[in-house]
């Protein structure tokens, strides 16, 4: 029989992780699933595992072996012309950053008309009504 560890003793072994080192097993795993996806023509797996490797190598910078990123960065040049020769030189538009879903943006619907204006025009080469008070200032 296995003894399952204890909620204190998985806490524990969590607090010990350094991230570092999950952020460089990550790049690496991304980096490898993204080839396995080209091959198995999977192109939007592999796009978003190429992303992933795009997207974490920065937060590496000073935390982790200048070597070791000089290598995972060429493992993400070598991906992406990968990506690109998979396409058959046709590579897929960057998409911008944050962006959501690839839909139109909705708009609310134009009026068929235009609103009123708050005051009515004035009919042409008849004068304008005066207030009250603007009759007697001109006599």
């Amino acid at each position: 029989m296995v003894d399952e560890p204890t909620p204190e003793q998985v806490a524990e072994q969590i607090r010990q992780i350094d991230v570092a080192d999950l952020l460089l097993s990550t790049v690496t795993t991304l980096g490898q699933l993204a080839y396995v996806k080209l091959g198995a023509n999977e192109r939007d797996q592999a796009r978003l595992a190429i992303d992933g490797v795009a997207a974490l190598l920065p937060t590496l910078e000073g935390k982790a072996d200048e070597q070791l990123l000089r290598d995972l960065k060429q493992l993400l040049a070598n991906v992406r012309l990968a990506f690109v020769s998979s396409g058959a030189g046709k590579p897929e538009p960057e998409p911008e950053p944050d962006a959501g879903p690839e839909t139109e943006p909705e708009t609310a619907p134009e009026p068929e008309t235009a609103p009123e204006p708050e005051t009515a025009p004035e009919p042409e080469g008849e004068p304008a009504p005066q207030a009250a008070g603007e009759a007697d200032a001109e006599r």
